[in-house]
């Protein structure tokens, strides 16, 4: 027990320094305490939206390489968990690729993950994720997450009383499982052991977690073609030059991830097959290995002797990247998915992509420089001019600048953009065969590019210029589409004596952004005429085709026609055209004075009229076909009457239709939200319905709302 009066004594150095890597130890309990067998603790990096990894426990750190730093944003389990302060657990490979697809391009093996902030109710201080292997049950139990929780609670107030303190929390050394050898070297019985061992027919080989060979018995290095001095401290993919092929390094991994039982059957030249398997535990691997037959389809997919292979964690950040820039869609997306992940995972500060036109540079998106004049200093510059994004672009050769020393000495009148770097990467994005723009990579301190790196850089360059190909063309498509769009509809509403009216479009967010949905409004005083309608489709087959019927029903509204004749002209005329697409439409005429409106529909959802009272009907009109089935359709109509301040609700099925929803259901809760807001201005009425379609992530299809109040201007 202590004693209460003892004098206080501040702690030395060496008690300091007794204290440790406080995330190691942190982290080796946890996972001890959860019967994990790997894990990682990140922290933020300072003035970024990045996480980096501090330390590693259970594997080797090469293994998690692509995931160094991972953007906030990121599709990835540590960052979903910081972005909404919970656990996030992963229990199987299956929802592995269908949550992280990107996660299972590179380490596609069977394994369960939970993901945890270390935050506190102040802020976040960092994440931790956590592995087990294959045979842990599919869902986490009620103790371990407790156990999670609470660890990850114990260090994130460390970590915060650290911050409070200003005393910087620094990164641990990385922990894996000391070698049991020299703990039993000395025991009875290892000399007959390795007797033992010597004795076998079939080869015994003890690889550390790193995949160094630390032990191999005498028919091993028979079988392998190599003497056990040259096999031992080196992996075996590294000192066989027929292994050497990141297939057979993959096969390891899988090992030691999964904690199974892995094998491999691997040729050695000229023509002994050789089977490996690997036996794999929480200190590295046994791994046995016994002649087989030959095997022809095996032989396809041997390496070539003597062939360049490239390391695998190359191909691992290539891989994860890759899965990424598949998934964008526009040029903002290629530039936030490159500064969200790929400038984090190079270890770079800012980004900028530059493209062409009209023979000058132009800055197509940015990410990291805290001055906007500076980019503006990249904008517009002639591809003639002598700077390294000019040359890049026009040459198509990539440019590295490991200080501003080299950068002085090629371009010394950069030097004048005071962007506050010290590196730089220049990559030129070539796709077929051309340079469509060129990548500026910024660091913050002077950089060594390895040759490595430089061909990880070179050949990232080209899948971002794909990506940027595809986007940019994409977005030439999305304003185009969306040009036409809006020369389609009408631009405001005409203002009538007694009625009020508001309209709305969104279009579908997939394929074009355009589709064949519209409404509109034609003064004939002393009445008014109003049309929605829907032409089957998304693109700009529709979008025209919806031009011709708007059209069309001005000129049948100008010339007179009642609301019947209109709706079958306008059917006449879809047939002609032969195009063989089908449109729902629903036309009214409406007459102020006498407070009613004459309405016929062609297949069209029913409109719903919010009374003064704020009871909401369902006029389920006669009507006809849709429009473009039968040229001799009849459509009838019908005469409704409109109290003053009563509301006339005019939608194409977008608004209402949903994958999980019935469409009775959708139609009620509509006329619901209806009558609730319906004493609202119309403007604000009409943003208020549509508000939920704005906020989907996905549109399947495009929306049209029309609103027409009676007003009692007597």
């Amino acid at each position: 027990m202590s004693d209460g009066n003892a004098p206080h004594r501040e702690p030395s150095a060496a008690d300091r320094t007794a204290e440790g890597p406080v995330l190691s130890r942190a982290l080796a309990a946890l996972l001890d305490e959860v019967h994990a067998h790997a894990g990682a603790v990140y922290l933020p990096a300072p003035g970024r939206p990045v996480l980096e990894m501090a330390v590693m426990a259970g594997l080797p750190r090469t293994f998690a390489s692509p995931w160094e730093r991972v953007g906030l944003n990121a599709p990835f389990p540590i960052a979903h968990a910081v972005r909404d302060r919970r656990l996030v657990w992963v229990g199987d490979e299956e929802e592995m690729a269908r949550r992280y697809p990107r996660i299972s391009v590179v380490a596609p093996y069977p394994f369960a993950m939970a993901a945890l902030p270390l935050a506190t109710g102040k802020a976040v201080y960092g994440a931790v994720f956590v592995v087990w292997p294959a045979s842990h049950p599919p869902e986490l139990s009620d103790w371990e997450r407790k156990h999670l929780t609470a660890s990850c609670d114990r260090l994130a107030t460390q970590l915060e009383q650290a911050a409070a303190e200003n005393r910087p929390v620094r990164p641990g050394p990385d922990l894996l499982t000391l070698d049991p050898a020299d703990e039993a070297a000395d025991a009875p019985g290892s000399a007959e052991a390795a007797r033992l061992v010597a004795r076998l027919p079939y080869g015994l080989v003890a690889l550390d977690l790193h995949g160094r060979v630390s032990y191999a018995n005498p028919a091993a290095a028979d079988l392998i073609g190599l003497p056990v001095s040259t096999l031992l401290g080196v992996p075996l993919w590294k000192s066989v030059p027929w292994l050497n092929d990141p297939v057979y390094e993959d096969r390891y991994r899988a090992a030691l991830i999964s904690q199974r039982v892995t094998s491999f059957v691997a040729l050695r030249p000229p023509g002994d097959w050789l089977s490996f398997r690997m036996y794999p535990d929480t200190t590295g691997l046994s791994m046995r290995i016994s002649r087989t037959r030959a095997v022809e389809a095996l032989s396809r997919g041997a390496p070539e002797p003597g062939a360049e292979r490239t390391g695998l964690i190359t191909i691992s950040h290539v891989l994860h990247l890759a899965g990424g820039l598949t998934e964008t869609v526009s040029v903002r997306d290629v530039v936030r998915l490159i500064a969200d992940e790929i400038v984090p995972a190079v270890g770079g500060q800012a980004l900028m992509i530059l493209g062409s036109q009209s023979g000058r540079l132009h800055v197509l998106g940015h990410r990291g420089y805290q001055d906007p004049r500076v980019v503006e200093m990249f904008d517009g510059v002639p591809l003639t001019a002598p700077t390294p994004g000019a040359h890049v672009l026009a040459k198509g050769v990539p440019a590295f600048f490991e200080s501003r020393q080299q950068m002085e000495r090629l371009y010394p009148d950069c030097l004048s953009v005071p962007d506050g770097f010290a590196a730089w990467a220049y990559l030129p994005l070539i796709a077929s065969g051309r340079p469509v723009g060129t990548c500026v990579l910024s660091y913050a301190e002077p950089h060594h590019f390895s040759t490595n790196e430089r061909a990880v850089l070179i050949s990232l360059g080209g899948l971002m210029a794909q990506a940027l190909e595809r986007a940019r063309l994409y977005d030439a498509k999305h304003r185009l589409a969306h040009g036409l769009q809006q020369a389609l509809l009408p631009h405001s509403l005409p203002r009538l004596a007694g009625l009020d009216a508001a309209g709305r479009y969104l279009p579908a967010t997939q394929h074009m952004e355009i589709g064949g949905d519209f409404y509109d409004m034609v003064a004939t005083p002393p009445t008014a005429a109003a049309v929605i309608g829907d032409v089957q489709g998304h693109n700009v087959t529709a979008a025209g085709l919806m031009g011709q019927l708007r059209t069309a029903v001005r000129a049948y509204t100008t010339v007179g026609q009642e609301p019947g004749e209109v709706m079958r002209s306008t059917n006449r005329l879809l047939m002609d055209l032969g195009v063989e697409l089908f449109a729902s439409c629903l036309y009214l005429r409406l007459d102020p004075a006498s407070h009613s409106a004459v309405m016929s529909r062609a297949g069209h959802p029913p409109p719903l009229l919010r009374l003064p009272d704020g009871r909401v009907r369902v006029l389920d009109l006669a009507g006809g076909p849709l429009l473009g089935i039968d040229a001799t359709a009849v459509y009838t109509t019908t005469r409704v009457g409109l109290a003053p301040g009563s509301t006339l609700l005019l939608y194409t099925d977008g608004l209402v239709e949903s994958p999980e929803t019935d469409l009775e259901n959708a139609i009620a809760e509509l006329g619901h939200q209806l009558g609730e807001a319906g004493d609202a201005p119309p403007d604000e009425l009409a943003d208020l319905l549509v508000q939920r379609c704005m906020a989907a992530r996905e549109r399947i299809d495009d929306v049209a709302v029309l609103l027409l109040r009676m007003r009692d201007d007597g």
